[in-house]
This record gives structure tokens, sequence and C-alpha cells, in this order.
């Protein structure tokens, strides 16, 4: 039996890697999204407590037993998904068109965001800050953009930009699309069926977010009025204010929750 090349060794070695990190970063998203959900569930019933957002998950997860070793956990998972974001710029993504420019441009937005979600969540378990609410950053962040010339075309394009990637988002999961990112082949037909529902659900719950965010958004630079934007607690706290009232947002904090039960599926099973 010859030895293999130390190409191909390489190879193996830097996809072990890359598989590695894609599972840390997936198991962490999915946490992330289990307590948020679970935190919006809290809001629509009535019962308070932190803000249903990064920030709110993070000083939720702070407040369990070994709460900052969960913390610092989170902050080392969402670096694992950066830098898996990072090789899918580099070497391409899963499904037939991951090695396309647009699917490169899309790991590169990932990646900044990951990035800045991972350094974020490491400045709160250090205690040197990170603890601002997602409405807070969304509003001086537009309050920011549009101080300056062109700022509400700016603050709009950004806010259309992020509306039409939440539709992507509901239609990507309804047609099926992460099958692609999944290696599900050996599960009972069963099993298959409920991560289909999980990724199904949770995906139209978290395209729901991102548009309603961006319609948000869009209408600040509309109206010129920072105030108008809306983190992620703000938006989700928003569906209760429809006719349907907190029946809508309950519905999409189950599907967020769900979805964060779908990373850890995909965690799980990850084709990278």
């Amino acid at each position: 039996m010859t030895e293999p090349s130390g190409g191909g060794t390489r190879a193996r070695e830097t996809h072990a890697a890359v598989a590695a990190a894609a599972r840390c970063g997936l198991a962490t998203r999915g946490v992330l999204y289990v307590v948020v959900g679970a935190l919006a569930l809290r809001i629509a019933f009535g019962a308070g407590g932190n803000a249903a957002d990064r920030t709110g998950a993070l000083a939720e997860l702070a407040g369990q037993p070994f709460g900052r070793v969960l913390v610092w956990a989170v902050g080392i998972g969402l670096v694992a998904m950066a830098l898996w974001r990072c090789s899918e710029v580099l070497f391409g993504s899963a499904g037939p068109d991951g090695r396309k420019p647009a699917k490169r441009v899309a790991a590169a937005a990932r990646t900044v965001f990951y990035a800045v979600t991972a350094f974020s969540a490491l400045s709160f378990a250090a205690g040197r800050g990170g603890g601002r609410s997602s409405d807070e950053q969304s509003r001086d962040v537009t309050a920011q953009l549009l101080a300056v010339p062109a700022g509400p075309w700016l603050v709009g394009l950004a806010g259309l930009g992020i509306a039409v990637g939440g539709i992507v988002v509901v239609v990507g999961a309804a047609r099926l699309t992460f099958r692609e990112h999944m290696e599900t082949g050996r599960l009972p037909r069963g099993a298959r069926r409920a991560v289909d529902v999980l990724g199904v659900v949770g995906g139209v719950a978290r395209g729901a977010l991102f548009t309603a965010a961006g319609a948000f958004l869009v209408h600040a630079a509309v109206s010129y009025d920072p105030r108008k934007a809306k983190g992620v607690d703000d938006t989700l706290r928003s569906f209760a204010q429809t006719p349907a009232g907190p029946w809508l947002l309950v519905a999409v904090a189950t599907g967020l929750l769900l979805f964060g039960v779908f990373s850890w599926a995909m965690a799980a099973w990850p084709r990278v």
C-alpha cells in the first residue's frame, strides 16, 4: 500500500479543519437562535426578561451556571464560523455553484458579519463592552449614516439589501436549497423529513425577521429618522403589534427556535 502524497495529505487535513470549523460554528449559531427564540416567546407571553437579540442571548447564557464559560465558548464558536465562511471565499462552498463569484462574495459578506459578531461576543465575555442591544446599535449606525452626504440613499440601499436578502432566505427555505449543504442521505426517511420541516419553518421565520428589519431601515431612510430603524429585538416586538397580535410573534419566535435546532442538524451532517 503506497503512502499518500504530501499534497493529498494536506488537502485532507485542510478539509478536516474546515469541517470542524463548520460544525463548531453551526452549533454555536444554533445556540444563539434557540436562546433568542426562547426570549422572544417570553416577550410574546408577557414574561419579560432579556432583549430577544444576540446581546440578550449572551446575557441569558451568562446568568446560567458556568455562564462565563458558555459566553467564551459562544465567542470561540463564532470565530470558527467566520473562519469557515472565509474558507468558502478561498476554496468555494458546497453545492453545484459553490465556486461562482457571487457565492464567494456572499461568503465574504458572511465572513465580515461573523467576525464582527465574534468580536462583540468575545468583548462581552471579557467584560470590555459588547453589551449594547441590537436596537441601540441599529439606531446609532443609522444616525451616523444619515449625517453623511447621500446618507439616506446609503441607509435605504442597505435596508433594501437586507429585505431582499430576507426574501431570498424565505424562497431558499421553501425550495429546500439547504439540502445542498447537508449530508443526510444515510438518515432514515422520517429523520430527513424532520430536518426538512425544521429547515423550512426555521428559514421562513429567519427570512421574515430579516425582511421586516430591512423594511424598517428603508422607512428610517425615507423619513430621515434613525429612530425608525429597529434591531432584532424591536423588530420581533413589532410582530406583536400587527392585527394578528402576539400570536404572530409566537409563530416567528417558534420558527427561530426551530432554526436553532436545524443549525444543530447542519452541524451534525454538514457538507463542506
